[in-house]
């Protein structure tokens, strides 16, 4: 538990970082990504949790 709670922290701290660093870029950003099909945003999804399943597996073996 304890390091799955570390994990979480970290993952917390790199994805508010582009928040703090650039936060008016990052406004923009997501206004861009509302015009992204519903369908696009899926299949990136899946891609990004199957890539973050591969790299855990890997690490841990």
């Amino acid at each position: 538990m304890e390091f799955f709670l570390s994990v979480i922290g970290m993952v917390m701290v790199v994805e508010g970082l582009p928040y703090f660093a650039f936060p008016n870029r990052m406004k923009i950003w997501m206004r861009q990504l509302l015009e992204i099909p519903d369908a696009t945003l899926r299949i990136l999804g899946l891609l990004l949790m199957l890539t973050g399943y591969l790299f855990v597996y890997f690490g841990r073996s």
